[in-house]
């Protein structure tokens, strides 16, 4: 099932997502996930970007071509806690399926470790680095409630105004469906 994707401006966007209770069968919302980052164009997909407020997230950066280095990145993340975040920051230009149309410099830290569950309930602790730690750092931030605009200078933030209340209003052209809290 392909679920519509949480514009900017909903609440559920800026709230820290709960714990979800180990051992619940998360297999058919895992697929839902996958089959809605994809139909989006997306890498990453984080449970309030479809309205729900828990602690998941998906990736898949199979689909860079141009990126060897995430050939066989693709993920899941349950109850993530990042232990840390190390090395360098870097900035690259980021996106947001739930801010569509807007690409910003963002910088992130080149390293983190970070302890999960998969859907199964393994448990894992691993260290990413470069891309494969930003697009993790990126989904993380939506289940802290944050976004990639928070990062932002006050006057970029000012620039873009116009364009974030567009986009919670709905007035946005893109080929997916989407949840727009202030759509009339």
């Amino acid at each position: 099932m392909i679920y519509p994707i949480v514009m900017y401006g909903d609440a559920v966007l800026r709230k820290r997502a709960s714990e979800i209770v180990k051992g619940t069968d998360l297999k058919d919302l895992i697929a839902d996930m996958f089959e809605t980052m994809h139909a989006a164009h997306g890498i990453g997909l984080a449970a309030p970007q479809i309205g729900k407020s828990i602690r998941l997230f998906v990736v898949d950066g199979t689909t860079l071509e141009d990126e060897p280095t995430l050939k066989d990145f693709k993920k899941i993340f349950v109850n993530p806690k990042i232990l840390g975040e190390t090395g360098t920051e870097w900035e690259f230009e980021e996106g947001c399926l739930s801010i569509p149309n807007i690409r910003e410099e963002v910088a992130r830290k080149e390293r983190l470790r970070i302890n999960y569950y998969d859907e199964n309930w393994n448990e894992f602790e691993e260290e990413f680095t470069g891309m494969k730690a930003r697009i993790i750092q990126h989904e993380y931030d939506h289940i802290e409630g944050k976004l990639f605009i928070d990062y932002l200078t006050p006057l970029k933030k000012r620039m873009l105004k116009g364009k974030l209340a567009d986009i919670s209003k709905g007035d946005v052209e893109i080929d997916y469906r989407i949840a727009a809290p202030l759509r009339k």
